[in-house]
């Protein structure tokens, strides 16, 4: 899986690059954040993607995908996630199927997380390390994940990026 097709999304917090398989997303970042444009095989190794973009006729996943985006940028709350292809180790895919499960407009500490990952004992930085490699930004909200006191911490977007869409997110469910 060396080539993808790509697609750009202008959001109010940058250019975000999306990426599908031709079936589902499998990649959505800022761009220039850390991790840009890198996804994992289904064996769990990274794999850096090329950016030659679709041959074809763009993915139903393109569609959806920037839909979920038109609402969540446009002060709405999702109430669906478009397909997604979510490869890499087992220990990975637990922590981003956990991180799907945090409501919108909510938080969690990076400890907290590895107790649902059934790992209490785990470093938090381990499982920091899982969230930090999320290939799917936003949709995949590694966000709502914060520092053990509460601060945004470690986003590979930027801190400023998760603060903005965290205050973003409380003043929509305020609404």
């Amino acid at each position: 899986m060396s080539a993808a097709c790509l697609r750009r999304y202008a959001s109010p917090l940058g250019v975000l690059t999306l990426a599908s398989d031709g079936g589902a997303l499998i990649g959505l970042w800022f761009d220039g954040q850390k991790h840009f444009m890198e996804t994992y095989g289904a064996d769990g190794k990274r794999v850096l993607l090329s950016p030659e973009g679709c041959r074809e006729a763009p993915p139903p996943a393109f569609a959806e995908a920037e839909a979920w985006l038109d609402c969540y940028f446009g002060g709405g709350i999702p109430d669906f996630t478009p397909p997604l292809r979510l490869c890499g180790t087992p220990f990975r895919q637990t922590a981003w199927r956990l991180l799907l499960e945090i409501p919108y407009g909510h938080t969690i500490t990076y400890g907290e997380l590895a107790e649902r990952m059934g790992r209490a004992r785990m470093s938090a930085r381990a499982v920091g390390a899982a969230v930090g490699r999320n290939p799917v930004s936003l949709i995949v909200p590694c966000h709502r994940v914060v520092g053990a006191d509460g601060n945004p911490v470690g986003y590979a977007a930027g801190t400023d990026t998760k603060t903005r869409l965290l205050a973003l997110e409380r003043a929509n469910a305020r609404k």
